[in-house]
């Protein structure tokens, strides 16, 4: 099986949660589970030269992950979110701002990890009023033709705009969002619909891409093609807490359709890994054999 070079390109930070602290931020959730996937997951993010950014460092060691794409800024600590949990498992987050995964730059470096990248995602957060802003423009520009461009959104307090997000979709292939995203996406952007799956359509078309995602929590998911529509009806769990299942399910997402799997596949796959990751506390699983090799059954469902 090939072993595509999927990246997280974007925020690198510290999640403050009420059990201690936790290593975070999407690219680097996401870039661990396509590793465990079978794939050479890459986090291409900054931190700061300071304790929390060598933490960082020795974490994502620790992940099995390279630390060659992860800058180190002299200027800008490391990044940090309080994170507060609810008795669903919903998690809020309050971001400090000015820290390094907003500095990322433009170098030699990326510009070659780009050209090998099979598949990128990325997200509004670190695109909004930041320096790394024309550097992720920069990689996705850099990236092959056929490559897989994949944008997360992420509406964290007010770090996201119309411009930011219309942009985003417009250099992508695919998008996914949740439930409570989708209709705020619809209204920022002038887009109608009545309901998730006429939004969903209607994205995908203003847009030209290939497929929307809205996931749903303990509902499921949606994926909408130009072709195919899946509606799954989600995986009863006890959820421990939720931080980190979105980025498994994403991973799933880029892993099965860079491989060509079928969109019901896919949508079992990605919505059993994300329901394991949520029964679990803390955004980074230990692999376990035999969820993985469920995963890799759903793929041929």
């Amino acid at each position: 099986m090939k072993k595509n070079t999927i990246v997280g390109l974007g925020e690198l930070l510290w999640d403050m949660l009420p059990s201690g602290p936790q290593l975070g931020g999407a690219p680097a959730n996401f870039a661990y589970y396509a590793s465990l996937l079978g794939n050479q997951g890459i986090v291409a993010s900054c931190v700061g030269d300071d304790d929390l950014g060598v933490m960082a460092l020795q974490r994502i060691e620790q992940l099995g992950l390279s630390t060659g794409a992860i800058q180190q800024d002299q200027n800008h600590p490391t990044g940090t979110v309080d994170v507060t949990v609810d008795v669903q498992g919903q998690p809020d987050f309050i971001f400090k701002t000015n820290v390094a995964w907003e500095h990322m730059a433009w170098t030699t470096c990326w510009a070659e990890l780009a050209a090998q990248t099979d598949v990128v995602c990325f997200g509004s957060m670190a695109q909004y009023d930041t320096a790394s802003s024309a550097t992720i423009g920069h990689f996705l520009e850099a990236m092959r033709p056929d490559a897989l461009r994949i944008f997360d959104v992420n509406l964290r307090e007010a770090l996201f705009s119309a411009d930011v997000l219309s942009d985003s979709m417009k250099k992508s292939d695919l998008v996914k969002l949740n439930d409570d995203e989708l209709p705020r996406v619809c209204v920022l952007l002038g887009i109608d619909g009545n309901d998730l799956k006429s939004q969903a359509e209607r994205l995908l078309s203003f847009f030209a891409l290939q497929m929307v995602c809205v996931t749903r929590g303990a509902k499921g998911s949606l994926l909408i093609s130009s072709t195919e529509l899946v509606d799954h009806p989600g995986i009863s769990v006890d959820v421990a807490d939720t931080v980190g299942a979105g980025d498994a399910f994403t991973a799933v997402l880029a892993d099965g359709y860079v491989r060509k799997k079928s969109l019901h596949g896919i949508s079992e796959a990605a919505n059993h890994l994300g329901a394991w990751v949520a029964s679990q506390t803390g955004a980074t699983q230990k692999p376990d054999d035999q969820i993985l090799a469920e995963i890799h059954r759903l793929f041929c469902s």
